[in-house]
């Protein structure tokens, strides 16, 4: 089930027949505002492959690409010349490589191009724009296929988002933000298998 969930994620990505993306469309025109204006945007993925992908789309906006496969001694580099360079507009990122340690408060968007299982990851994404030192708006945007399983993710971390923000206002546990084995069964409507007991 859980494979069935992934692949059915990176389908609300992009059409695997023809490649064609609504969330791509929404982000091309979302980065020609970003760069008409002299600004810099995060684009965060869960998967390298889309990030490889956005990168040819929005090669005029000068994309740069920060995740997995970059090896580490790379790393600072892209950074200094995302931050330096009037010409790179888009920093492409993991979630697992910008959820820890960043500094780029000279960014004012963050666009989410899919959903991560734990909002408390994404929180830790945004952060890397929201750091001391920022002196304006940041812009988040969350990109969502409506009626899909990202809806219903979606929906379900909502609810367990606000549990959370409820149990902290009570000082009582604080619950797992993340989606647990019920809960993605439950996004097909099944149940899971009953454990067995040795």
């Amino acid at each position: 089930v859980f494979e069935l969930v992934l692949r059915l994620k990176q389908i609300c990505n992009f059409d695997p027949r023809t490649g064609e993306s609504a969330k791509l469309e929404q982000i091309v025109a979302d980065m020609d505002e970003v760069a008409e204006n002299n600004r810099k945007a995060i684009i965060f993925s869960q998967w390298v492959e889309p990030l490889e992908t956005l990168a040819k789309a929005l090669a005029p906006f000068g994309p740069l690409q920060y995740h997995g496969k970059i090896p580490q001694r790379e790393r600072q580099p892209i950074l200094d010349r995302f931050k330096t360079d009037k010409n790179k507009h888009v920093l492409l990122m993991s979630y697992g490589t910008g959820s820890v340690g960043l500094n780029l408060q000279f960014t004012n968007y963050v666009f989410l191009f899919d959903r991560w299982w734990n909002p408390a990851i994404e929180d830790q994404a945004i952060n890397r724009a929201h750091r001391i030192g920022q002196k304006e708006t940041v812009f988040v945007k969350r990109f969502i296929c409506q009626n899909t399983i990202e809806g219903r993710i979606a929906e379900v971390l909502e609810k367990k988002r606000q549990l959370f923000e409820e149990m902290l206002g009570q000082n009582g546990p604080p619950p797992s933000l993340g989606l647990n084995e019920d809960e993605i069964f439950g996004l097909f409507n099944v149940k899971p298998r009953p454990k067995r007991h040795s």
